[in-house]
């Protein structure tokens, strides 16, 4: 079992449309294995995309939300609620067939619904993981989702499995249990310096590392509490810098020198901390991925659900704005967001 949570400290760094890309990506050239897609943002973006895109995949995710018990991640979460510490025994009510609304998606795609039910439920999750009886009340809550992936395991039998969970900006509970879910966590970030602090963020958040001072507060951290109860959090895998402007084939010179500073932040980290990445005998600055800023791309694939290997160059016409594909900068787009999905 493998599973990567999408997930900055920082939000409109193209999260949500990254998952949607390597989540159907892999699943294509992945024929062997269901691809689970749990969507962890109230906001329910990637599911939006997955089933069909802008009107479309509202209108399939809003009929989702309405069955009984709600089709959705929260619908799961609200079962937990009702007997918190025992497990589910039938996860197939909250489990969606995408390509049963979006006929452009492999079948071996799966999707656990976002739903904006999970902020009015995170407190009630919340103050069940305080709960004085049984001691490890915690810890029982916080690994909720992670026993939804392996029941979904269990789902997919003898078949190979794969995880792509996407995250909330935040730091809310139902953020803590989609990374308490996945084994690496996959950090899209654009070439600013509030993506860097971001990204410092995360270490402090995940791992309890800070400065000196806001060193008070770690003693206190998730990461504190994780540690002491035995629960692993994930290594980070890939760091993905979206949306660059590149000129000539190379990435702008504004572009490149946040990217560098991003690149020393995440080095001098390792330095320190090695143990944290996924890779530890490899610098961060390795596994950096530089995805070139493509609008025409994301505004196709995400308002009509369609994955990249289903893209065609030519002119495109969404609701009533007409976009033209051209075929060199799609297949250099292409190009590297497989480098990405290579790193799954």
């Amino acid at each position: 079992m493998t599973s990567y949570a999408f997930w900055n400290n920082k939000g409109g760094v193209g999260k949500s449309f990254l998952c949607f890309v390597a989540a159907s990506e892999y699943a294509h050239l992945h024929q062997d294995t269901d691809v689970y897609v749990i969507d962890l943002c109230p906001q329910g973006n990637v599911s939006e995309t997955l089933l069909g895109g802008y009107l479309h995949g509202s209108k399939a995710l809003n009929s989702l939300l309405h069955k009984t018990p709600r089709k959705t991640v929260a619908g799961y979460l609200e079962a937990r609620l009702n007997s918190p510490f025992q497990m589910i025994p039938e996860i197939a009510q909250y489990l969606c067939e995408p390509k049963e609304f979006n006929p452009s998606l492999p079948e071996n795609l799966k999707l656990v619904c976002g739903d904006n039910l999970l902020e009015i439920i995170s407190e009630a999750i919340r103050q069940t993981s305080q709960l004085s009886i049984p001691i490890n009340s915690w810890k029982q809550v916080i690994t909720w989702i992670y026993d939804l992936t392996v029941a979904l395991r269990n789902h997919s039998g003898e078949r190979k499995t794969m995880f792509v969970i996407d995250c909330n900006p935040s730091f809310a509970v139902y953020t803590q249990l989609a990374l308490v879910a996945a084994e690496s966590v996959v950090i899209p970030f654009t070439a600013d310096d509030s993506s860097r602090r971001a990204i410092e963020n995360v270490v402090a958040l995940l791992y309890g590392l800070t400065d000196t001072q806001t060193q008070t507060y770690a003693r206190i951290s998730f990461a504190k509490r994780a540690k002491e109860e035995g629960i692993p959090v994930p290594k980070l895998n890939t760091f993905v810098s979206n949306r660059m402007t590149f000129d000539n084939g190379k990435p702008s010179k504004a572009f490149e020198a946040v990217n560098k500073t991003i690149k020393k932040t995440m080095d001098d980290i390792y330095n320190k901390n090695n143990h944290i990445f996924s890779y530890p005998k490899d610098l961060p600055s390795k596994n950096f991925i530089e995805i070139p800023d493509y609008h025409s791309v994301c505004v196709v694939a995400s308002h009509s659900g369609t994955p990249l290997h289903k893209l065609k160059p030519g002119p495109q016409q969404i609701t009533d704005e007409r976009l033209q594909l051209n075929p060199d900068p799609l297949d250099r787009y292409r190009h590297a967001l497989q480098e990405l999905v290579n790193c799954l």
